[in-house]
């Protein structure tokens, strides 16, 4: 338990890869952190999650890229097929091509594994205070601090608060009650293979990414390699809040109807799936109210096609402790730094990972010209593309 007065400490709402990061950086930076979550700090749903070297680079800067890359996976390449005619469309570099460039690896790995790394560092601090059960439903701003109140009427103060409570976040409709998240169209369905188990050329130490008719694949090593996560987004279902709904095969497999042969034999072996509909937001006017701020998918949610919102939310982290120790833990001023600093970056990501869904999802002649302009590329022409996000570009 934290004997830090309420001033010299940061309320954070969420447990999640956002929170248990914001907490670590702050830890870092010479504050306390109490961080509240609903349930126990057990995370054990989701599956695969990507990891690009911006990320490794900032939890290398935290001191837990260690304990992250232990039970990570290492990919050599990124595959790119057409998902109708099964051909190889064109490979970018990871591994220590991606490593050397960006000075950081690009790893793979299983949410849970994550989270539980990042688990393990905030338990190993002394200023870190960890609340279970503790869902925050009311908060009163004072003067110069805040109180946090839980369902079951539990409080705890601090001098700011950080709202990492994600998507569906409650912080974010106090802080912009007109702004609503929009269905994107498309649902994703997720599942976990034995790697054993499946054929070539899914059993590759490769991130495998298929292009078809309103609809990809990915799929990539977790679990150190021993698991392939797979990650189906078809256009099409409804809106439905959750990312762990339980699906069929058979709601799935009709809309890949024309895909070519290996890949609809992928999704077949899969007997029961996970599913979640995509939603998006129209960037905020704000993403603080005096001393509460938002971060991560409560600030800047982005849909999947760039493999960026964990790398946001930790980014975000990194940013937004610095700047309450550069402002002398003044929230009013660090949070406006904070936004200031990240809000063009999280725009763009926003904009960019939208359009490549559209490229994924192309039809007819438009989807043979991506094919042709990807075949024309070479593997290092591919890789620069990133730069701007997985950055630095190494000399």
């Amino acid at each position: 338990m934290t004997t830090r007065v309420p001033r010299d400490r940061v309320l954070i709402a969420g447990g999640g890869i956002g929170g248990l990061t914001t907490a670590i950086a702050l830890e870092r930076n010479g504050m306390g952190a109490v961080v509240s979550a609903r349930s126990p700090f057990a995370d054990d749903t989701g599956a695969g999650i990507q990891l690009g070297p911006n990320a490794t680079r900032a939890l290398r800067g935290l001191g837990a890229l260690d304990a992250v890359e232990a039970v990570a996976f290492k990919p050599d390449a990124l595959q790119l097929y057409d998902g109708v005619s099964g051909a190889g469309l064109a490979s970018m570099p990871l591994g220590s091509d991606a490593e050397t460039r960006y000075d950081a690896p690009y790893l793979t790995l299983h949410r849970a594994d994550l989270h539980a790394g990042l688990l393990a560092a905030c338990r190993s601090t002394g200023a870190i205070e960890l609340r279970d059960d503790f869902d925050v439903t009311e908060v009163d701003m004072l003067a110069d601090h805040v109180i946090a109140t839980s369902a079951n009427e539990a409080e705890v103060e601090g001098s700011c608060l950080i709202a990492a409570d994600g998507l569906w976040s409650g912080f974010r409709r106090r802080i912009a009650p007109d702004v609503d998240l929009r269905f994107s169209g498309a649902t994703a369905w997720r599942a976990l293979l034995p790697r054993a188990d499946v054929p070539a050329p899914f059993d590759s130490p490769d991130v495998g990414l298929w292009l078809g008719p309103r609809s990809h694949l990915v799929h990539y090593p977790v679990r150190g390699g021993r698991d392939l996560n797979i990650v189906a987004v078809v256009e099409g279902g409804t809106a439905k809040q959750g990312w762990n709904r339980r699906a069929e095969r058979e709601e799935l497999l009709p809309a890949v109807d024309r895909w070519a042969a290996p890949a609809k034999g992928l999704l077949e072996m899969v007997e029961t799936w996970r599913c979640w509909s995509l939603f998006r937001l129209k960037p905020l006017r704000r993403w603080s109210d005096g001393r509460i701020a938002l971060l991560g998918d409560a600030a800047h949610p982005v849909l999947p096609y760039l493999a960026q919102g964990a790398a946001l939310a930790i980014e975000d982290a990194v940013t937004l402790a610095v700047s309450l120790k550069e402002c002398k833990a003044d929230p009013l001023l660090a949070f406006a730094r904070y936004e200031q600093l990240r809000r063009h970056r999280t725009d763009r990501v926003q904009r960019e990972a939208a359009r490549n869904g559209r490229l994924y999802h192309l039809r007819g002649p438009l989807a043979s010209a991506r094919n042709f302009m990807l075949k024309q590329r070479g593997s290092e022409a591919l890789l620069q593309i990133f730069d701007w996000v997985y950055g630095p570009k190494s000399d």
